[in-house]
């Protein structure tokens, strides 16, 4: 592999609420250096615990930064646990509708780019499928959201959700270069119920149980309709970070099962 990968750990988001210190040293186990934490302001010292236990770092974590009215609080834990980048996971669909939508969303993080760059941090942003499924004027609001945003913004992207939304990740990612810093790597089908499940207003971190379905199609990487070969290729400077939304087996297999597909196949 390019480079070691990472691993979303709301993935396995059951194993952690019951014993954080004990699920990330079965993801050490499995062969992962890196992880990406989520929900870290809360429980910082427990992950600083636990990552020291386990050996692993953590180049990026999502926290919902963008409507936070202390985002130095989610800054400060953040350099606490040794994150280089603090990425805000989603803004819902329902909020990306209009030009002044997409104006305010890019203007607030590029105010809070310049904040964490004054702590030594990268600041970003995660899609899911609405960015691109959410048109204005025939354009997905993705584009309009880039066109604002300043360079400095680090992007990741949900391969498999942008996928879902209807374009290219490949193509997508071949155009926007060395702005992609980091990548959302998962597989499942992309026609069928699972293309359309989930309503505007929902993200994969707020599901409601009719929907949770949806999310256990999702697949190891290698297993699905998405073209994670292509993806690969066309961002070989990503740092690739495994992700289940959901998973209709046992969750730490389906990892081991990603990590083994990459560590063949990301040459």
């Amino acid at each position: 592999m390019p480079t070691s990968p990472s691993v979303q750990l709301y993935t396995v988001r059951d194993a952690i609420a019951d014993d954080l210190q004990g699920a990330v040293a079965r993801i050490a186990a499995i062969g992962f250096t890196k992880v990406e934490p989520y929900a870290f302001v809360e429980r910082a010292d427990e992950y600083a615990r636990a990552f020291a236990a386990s050996g692993v770092a953590a180049p990026s974590g999502h926290a919902p930064v963008i409507d936070s009215e202390d985002p130095e609080r989610a800054f400060a834990a953040a350099a606490q646990l040794g994150i280089g980048t603090v990425i805000d996971p989603f803004i819902p669909a329902d909020r990306w509708q209009t030009r002044d939508d997409v104006a305010w969303i890019a203007d607030r993080v590029n105010e809070l780019q310049v904040l964490a760059a004054a702590s030594g941090l990268g600041f970003g942003y995660h899609n899911h499928q609405w960015e691109f499924a959410n048109t204005i004027d025939g354009r997905p609001v993705y584009e309009l959201f880039l066109e604002r945003l300043s360079p400095e913004v680090v992007l990741e992207v949900d391969t498999y959700w942008a996928t879902v939304g209807g374009v290219d990740p490949a193509e997508l990612l071949q155009r926007l270069g060395q702005r992609v810093q980091f990548l959302h790597i998962k597989d499942g089908p992309i026609v069928g119920d699972i293309a359309t499940a989930l309503p505007s207003s929902e993200s994969a971190l707020n599901v409601p149980d009719a929907l949770a379905t949806a999310f256990e199609s999702q697949l190891p990487a290698g297993q699905g309709d998405v073209n994670v070969r292509a993806i690969l290729a066309a961002a070989p400077h990503a740092l690739r970070v495994v992700e289940f939304d959901g998973y209709a087996g046992d969750v730490f297999d389906g990892v081991a099962q990603s990590f083994a597909w990459l560590s063949e196949n990301d040459k």
